[in-house]
């Protein structure tokens, strides 16, 4: 039997890739998600450059476009998935994030906090609004992608030999302080971030650019450019990017090298098991926690930090906080950057270095029922580029929180998406509008 797979017209990305239907509302019009993510990597993949230049023009409230976008895509979000779609897990979805939004402004105690912690969560709305869309089909935006891999490189080792004007330079965001291009130092050395407002975001930006961009090309290119990136990450000296990029290739060189046939199978199914990494942390703290692991393994410092204060010190003082946090979560921005920056209770603050454990903290045993659903939506997914997302994202967010830069949250919403595909999908796929698929180079093909 073959299977048809259904996918946006191939056409302009922020044209729209779809027909309008007569009475939808603007907030319905497929290229608004596309249009928001072409915002958010920009700004952040350029944030050092862009807030220094921002700020001596006195062009500050520029810097905020993406996140009104980010929060029009919150309405699209309810138009199409929850009044058009009737999607039950879009309804909760909503429901629970108001929800959270009160329990968060409890929690911390300030309006200032429950407005930030609003503007962190929004981005998780534009990857989510990718639900039913064929990633493919977005040419322009893939290419605009594409242009933020070379323009990251190249800025990451321009800053190896120079020292860029926005490095250092102060700003002020919701009345706290902070650095545009702040320079970290390891070893001696110095952790370089190019255009980025640190070396961790422009790493990240190597890595997912090189990632989106190496499922339209051949694998000469990816071999080619991979070491390239590589060089780049190294000089923001994030172990943690290399290993990734690293693993991403193996995978890629795997997944080509097999028979047409098995390409899209085993793709999916790399999908599916990359969300058995959510159990590391749990393992870990099993097995090591208490343990001195730098006193022999100097490198390992950080994960012992992870192991022994990250992952565990937020259950600890959420008891202290917010017992009822247990059941229903802490609320958003709870051991979250908002907490850090706008609460009452700052010092009881910790760095949550993981997606998955920062993610439950703020909503509690519910999101463990929505990551359920998840996995069982990958499984049905046939975009390549969302599996390949779920793939990358899932290893990048076992030692990263992900909420910031807000690219990383709108990646794990992009790769999460399907998990509100009903009713509308299913009416859109069956229509004469619904169509081919793209006819890229790709990690996978699609299914005949």
């Amino acid at each position: 039997m073959t299977a048809v797979i259904h996918a946006s017209p191939i056409g302009s990305d922020f044209v729209g890739a779809q027909p309008r239907e007569p009475g939808l509302s603007i907030f319905s019009l497929w290229n608004l998600e596309a249009f928001a993510l072409f915002l958010y990597f920009y700004r952040d993949a350029f944030a050092g450059a862009l807030r220094y230049y921002f700020s001596i023009t006195k062009l500050d409230g520029l810097w905020f476009i993406p996140d009104l976008l980010a929060m029009v895509c919150i309405l699209a979000f309810v138009q199409r998935y929850v009044i058009q779609g009737k999607s039950l897990i879009a309804i909760l979805t909503i429901l629970y994030m108001a929800f959270a939004l009160y329990i968060g402004y409890i929690f911390l105690g300030r309006v200032a906090g429950m407005a930030s912690s609003l503007k962190m969560i929004a981005p998780v709305f534009v990857g989510f609004c990718f639900c039913a869309r064929d990633t493919g089909s977005y040419k322009k935006l893939l290419a605009s992608i594409h242009i933020i891999f070379y323009v990251t490189i190249l800025g990451i080792i321009a800053s190896a030999h120079m020292r860029l004007p926005w490095v250092g330079f102060a700003y002020e965001s919701f009345g706290a302080t902070r650095e545009a291009g702040k320079l970290w130092w390891t070893d001696a050395n110095p952790r370089l971030a190019g255009f980025a407002a640190d070396s961790t975001m422009a790493a990240f930006f190597v890595f997912i650019t090189f990632v989106l961009t190496s499922i339209r090309r051949s694998l000469g290119w990816c071999l080619f450019w991979a070491p390239l990136g590589i060089y780049a990450i190294k000089l923001t000296t994030s172990k943690t990017t290399i290993g990734l990029i690293a693993i991403y290739l193996v995978c890629l060189i795997i997944i080509r090298l097999l028979p047409e046939r098995h390409k899209f199978p085993m793709l999916r199914r790399m999908a599916c098991l990359s969300f058995l990494t959510i159990l590391i942390p749990i393992i870990l703290m099993i097995l090591f926690s208490g343990i001195d692991l730098h006193r022999s393994y100097p490198a390992l410092y950080s994960m012992q930090d992870r192991i022994n204060n990250s992952w565990q010190l937020p259950f600890v003082y959420m008891g202290q906080l917010m017992p009822l946090g247990y059941l229903t979560g802490c609320g958003l921005g709870c051991f979250n950057y908002p907490q850090q920056l706008f609460s009452n209770s700052v010092s009881y603050y910790v760095p949550v270095d993981n997606f998955y454990i920062g993610t439950y903290l703020m909503f509690g045993p519910i999101f463990v029922a929505f990551m359920v659903c998840v996995v069982y939506a990958v499984a049905k997914t046939t975009d390549i580029y969302k599996l390949t997302a779920a793939v990358v994202m899932n290893l990048f967010a076992v030692t990263v929180l992900a909420y910031g830069p807000a690219s990383g949250l709108l990646m794990l919403g992009f790769a999460f998406s399907e998990v509100f595909r009903g009713k509308l999908a299913d009416d859109s796929a069956g229509s004469s509008t619904a169509l081919v698929p793209s006819d890229a180079v790709t990690l996978a093909p699609r299914p005949a």
